[in-house]
């Protein structure tokens, strides 16, 4: 392979060279079996052509790891670039609605440097590509967690499928998580009593104390039907799931008639080889008549901004709060996503490019 200089961009030794631009990016080569390994990925160069018209290149600064990259690599045929959003800056343009020196964040993968056609987005892309609003005090990374997908996957999931009313009691599990942390603060914003299931005491003390919730639990060491008892005697109107697995089933197991259950995810078996077998839930639905809707936060694409500027809204009013594990270096992509899939990150985990 050969040698990237420090910008990665890299000049032609002859005049009749324009030039070029090397970027290095992972490549998942198998499957995952169990915990994401670092034999799982290569990181090759490759080197991208001039701009046309309606491009930007773009240089990653911070990249993120999130739960679905171990759930949604499955879906791809080997081998296949890594994917992941990414916050990047404007590092040349031929779009005229897009300035050199500015910030976009998009689906861009685990690569160093990216070449957008802002201007003709092709079809297949799942999120759009957005110039950052002017953040104020607040770092630009924050375009990756509260004020970017897992925002807008708290903001959208729990209000438009939860439906939260004042009064109500909402259950969190993956409470200490980027959506997690940030669905809770949203349902005490609306009204509601918040309970919160992590996996630690520390994190169930940040929930409590600084965070607002009304109460939470250590889902390792706590009995979680007493639990449920003890914080909602009036049992559970709204169930935010981020981890699937039986604590789910024990939870929807305690829901009023016509509770509503937003599935986000299913942290809780992502490494596992074999599922977990859980109780049934169908019971609990049937009888309870609740509503459980499974959902992709791209459903509302159309309206991005919406969710973002709500959210910087209640940021800047004092209303959210937030927490970023911050890992550094490109090289460490796979440590900070094991990582984070292993629970150390309170709040959003993000990686430091440079």
């Amino acid at each position: 392979m050969a040698n990237i200089v420090p910008s990665t961009i890299a000049r032609g030794l002859s005049s009749g060279v324009a030039n070029r631009i090397l970027a290095k990016k992972y490549v998942l080569t198998k499957h995952f079996e169990g915990e994401p390994k670092k034999s799982d990925f290569i990181v090759v160069e490759e080197e991208l052509p001039q701009l046309k018209d309606g491009e930007i290149l773009t240089e990653a600064e911070y990249l993120s790891v999130d739960p679905y990259m171990r759930a949604y690599m499955i879906r791809f045929k080997m081998p296949a670039d890594m994917i992941g959003g990414q916050v990047a800056k404007v590092i040349e343009s031929r779009s005229a609605k897009v300035p050199v020196g500015s910030y976009v964040t998009g689906s861009f993968g685990w690569r160093t440097h990216s070449i957008v056609n802002y201007d003709n987005p092709s079809a297949d892309q799942q999120l759009p590509v957005h110039v950052l609003p002017d953040f104020g005090p607040y770092p630009v990374s924050l375009a990756l967690g509260l004020l970017g997908m897992p925002g807008n996957t708290a903001y959208f999931g729990l209000k438009e499928l939860c439906q939260p009313k004042a009064g109500e009691t909402l259950v969190v599990t993956g409470a200490a998580g980027a959506v997690g942390s940030h669905v809770g603060q949203i349902g005490k914003i609306l009204g509601c009593r918040v309970i919160g299931f992590a996996g630690s005491d520390e994190k169930c003390q940040y929930l409590k104390k600084e965070l607002g919730f009304d109460y939470a639990f250590n889902y390792k060491t706590a009995n979680i039907r007493s639990a449920l008892k003890e914080a909602a005697p009036n049992r559970v109107d709204c169930y935010f799931d981020n981890v699937g697995g039986e604590i789910s089933s024990i939870i929807m197991s305690h829901m009023n008639k016509y509770g509503r259950v937003a599935v986000c995810g299913s942290i809780s078996s992502y490494n596992d080889t074999t599922l977990p077998k859980v109780s049934i839930v169908q019971p609990s639905i049937v009888f309870n008549e609740l509503k459980l809707e499974g959902f992709i936060v791209s459903r509302w694409a159309n309206r991005w901004q919406e969710g973002i500027m709500a959210n910087l809204k209640w940021l800047k009013e004092g209303k959210l709060k937030y927490q970023e594990k911050v890992y550094h270096g490109f090289d460490n992509m796979v440590d900070a996503l094991v990582g984070m899939l292993r629970g150390e990150n309170t709040g959003k985990a993000v990686v430091k490019v440079k």
